[in-house]
């Protein structure tokens, strides 16, 4: 099939390395326009812009896909299909219709769970036991459509998201390619999503990565790792935001009052609602990440000081 490919991130790279390693002709690659980046907010090119360029492949940046020039284009390379992996727009009924087989998204859970933005964020902070990747062909209602396929994945006790987003997209470029495979042939048909069931995932933004230590320990370990990399789980010291990288229950201390430290030489305990949990990587504004032992040492924190 003649595919055009949209995606925007990183985590998108590996599907489309999957489809240009397959029997499917790549004819041009969709992808967000150049985004500020970096301390000099100069524009930089999307990781997939960045692969397409390499590969000498087509690379359309329409602002919106609404833009009429942008569907005449894209009417103009006659796709067949297009494969979608975290674009970041929403597609309005006159692109989708341009395809003949539609749109095909790989989403990064197990649908109907967690339609929305942020699917592996909020299946760490849930605590789910398994997650996966679903493709399905996209309609207007956000994440909704028929379904392709499936993959699952064991989420691993000490995953954070990225961990978890490196293993989900790597399964699911191939899970990607078979589904076009299916399609072309004509072996796979969707089938709808089941009504019950659904969650959603919206963005996570910086204000929910704040840690609460009334809550128990192991909400906290979810959410730090919910949140790692980005963006980035955070609390505060003397009023300055101290960012936190993934910690550990301690499950062999005694409960401390929510917040309160422990410091040692080389440790540094927090209190929450049950267990302490042991610090690892922090981050004060405007410095690199450090343990959280020098640290403390550096800012003279004792313990007894409070967190939050």
């Amino acid at each position: 099939m003649r595919v055009v490919f949209a995606g925007t991130p990183e985590p998108a790279l590996p599907a489309l390395d999957a489809i240009v390693a397959s029997r499917h002709e790549l004819v041009a690659v969709v992808t967000r326009p150049d985004a500020p980046a970096g301390r000099g907010r100069r524009l930089v090119a999307s990781p997939v812009a960045r692969r397409a360029h390499d590969l000498g492949v087509p690379v359309l940046t329409p602002g919106h896909p609404r833009e009429p020039e942008f569907q005449a284009e894209l009417a103009a390379l006659a796709p067949d299909c297009c494969p979608v992996v975290a674009y970041g727009a929403m597609l309005p009924s006159s692109a989708l219709a341009i395809p003949r087989h539609g749109w095909v998204n790989l989403h990064f859970s197990l649908l109907p769970a967690w339609r929305g933005a942020a699917p592996v964020q909020h299946a760490l902070r849930a605590g789910d036991a398994v997650t996966g990747a679903t493709t399905f062909r996209i309609v207007p209602a956000l994440d909704a459509g028929p379904v392709f396929g499936v993959m699952t994945e064991t989420i691993r006790p000490h995953d954070t998201a990225g961990d978890l987003l490196d293993r989900l997209a790597v399964g699911g470029a191939q899970l990607l390619v078979s589904t076009l495979d299916g399609i072309e042939d004509g072996t796979l048909q969707p089938r709808d999503q089941p009504t019950d069931g659904i969650t959603l995932a919206p963005k996570v933004g910086v204000e929910d990565a704040r840690v609460s230590w009334q809550a128990p320990a192991v909400a906290v370990d979810r959410l730090v790792r919910s949140c790692t990399p980005a963006p980035g789980a955070w609390t505060s010291y003397q009023g300055q935001r101290l960012k936190l990288g993934p910690l550990q229950v301690a499950t062999d201390h005694e409960p401390s009052a929510p917040g309160r430290l422990e410091v040692t030489k080389r440790t540094v305990h927090v209190g929450t609602a049950t267990h302490p949990v042991l610090l690892g990587q922090v981050q004060p504004v405007g410095k690199q990440p450090m343990p959280a032992a020098d640290w403390a040492r550096g800012v003279r924190v004792g313990t007894g000081a409070v967190l939050g």
